[in-house]
């Protein structure tokens, strides 16, 4: 540096008033940068869940190996305080539940409870024939969830391919929603979360899994994830949402169609159409508010030019992007995932 730029920076450092020159306790935090590209946060977090605990961000996935990327994870947790940078925590069990001889820990869904965190998850293989429901519990976000054994499974509560489980209150009571191309069903469970009681209720069709309930204003809106899921570059995987003025519906889409029928949904995010962009985004997780009052929707999907690991695994990556409301209906911008940069979440 030569003494004439030197003397410049020096120059403009003491011009510049000190409150000018670092950002207060007042300014808002939005990441370590204003903006973002997705993924944010690789090579893999499938079938997300999230939950806030004061100023951090707890996000779970399904138990994956990610080979040379990482290693095995049963139940991988991360954490981030800004929903874009995001570190590693570990597996959030310490040991698999032995409730079934075999199959995989998929597509937990938590939830704080009181002073605990509930974890609900799918028990399955591909192609079980009597997959089921789960629930761990934990003290601490970051694990370690002890199982608490089996909710149901698909033989007891008479509903084929009983996996995705998701967790939500109403007026003190517990409800389950679950189900994957079998229809989506409701249930309310029991005081202690451990067991279903009641009558199910079937809310939308064989055309739908991954079933997330938001409520916002009036309406609960339905969420579920429609085609294929796992098939690398190929695969057709779109999230849909319908609403209802009730949880237990009758849910409609924007075309007043009954979600109970197999071409219903509105669509919130799809593949992208260029060839650079991201096949099969879907299986969302909870929808998250910043302070600025904007709401982002987590789900993964598999970069088209790099859609899995090298041991075969799907490279399910976890992306986000802001929902925008237009006549009461959410989709993320153009309906494709962002793949450019864009703005990030605020958060003071």
């Amino acid at each position: 540096m030569n003494l004439l730029v030197y003397l410049t920076l020096i120059f403009w450092s003491c011009a510049v008033p000190a409150d000018k020159q670092k950002t207060t306790s007042a300014d808002p935090i939005v990441s370590d940068t204003l903006v973002y590209t997705n993924p944010v946060f690789e090579p893999v977090l499938a079938d997300p869940s999230v939950v806030q605990v004061g100023d951090e961000f707890f996000a779970y996935g399904t138990e994956d190996n990610w080979g040379e990327e990482g290693g095995y994870h049963l139940v991988p947790v991360i954490k981030s305080k800004d929903l874009v940078n995001w570190e590693v925590v570990g597996n959030s069990m310490a040991k698999k539940p032995d409730w079934k001889e075999r199959g995989g820990i998929w597509a937990p869904d938590v939830t704080k409870v009181g002073d605990q965190f509930y974890m609900y998850y799918s028990f399955s293989t591909w192609g079980d024939p009597n997959p089921g429901v789960g629930l761990a519990i934990a003290k601490n976000p970051q694990g370690p969830f002890v199982d608490q054994g089996k909710v149901f499974d698909s033989e007891e509560i008479g509903v084929a391919n009983s996996i995705d489980p998701f967790y939500i209150e109403k007026d003190g009571k517990k409800y389950l929603i679950w189900g994957s191309f079998h229809g989506l069903f409701l249930t309310e469970l029991t005081a202690d979360g451990l067991k279903p009681q009641g009558q199910k209720i079937q809310v939308a069709g064989n055309h739908l899994e991954a079933a997330y309930v938001f409520q916002k204003n009036e309406y609960y809106y339905l969420f579920g994830s429609a085609g294929t899921c796992c098939e690398g570059a190929n695969s057709t995987y779109k999230v849909l949402v319908g609403r209802s003025e009730n949880l237990e519906g009758p849910y409609l889409d924007q075309d007043g169609k009954s979600m109970l029928e197999t071409d219903s949904g509105t669509l919130v995010v799809g593949t992208n159409t260029s060839g650079n962009g991201y096949a099969g985004p879907g299986h969302n997780a909870e929808i998250v508010t910043d302070d600025e009052g904007q709401d982002w929707l987590l789900y993964h999907g598999m970069a088209k030019q790099k859609p899995k690991l090298n041991n075969g695994t799907n490279r399910r990556v976890l992306l986000l992007d802001r929902l925008i409301w237009v006549d009461g209906w959410p989709s993320v911008s153009g309906k494709e995932p962002s793949i450019s940069s864009q703005e990030s979440p605020v958060f003071h």
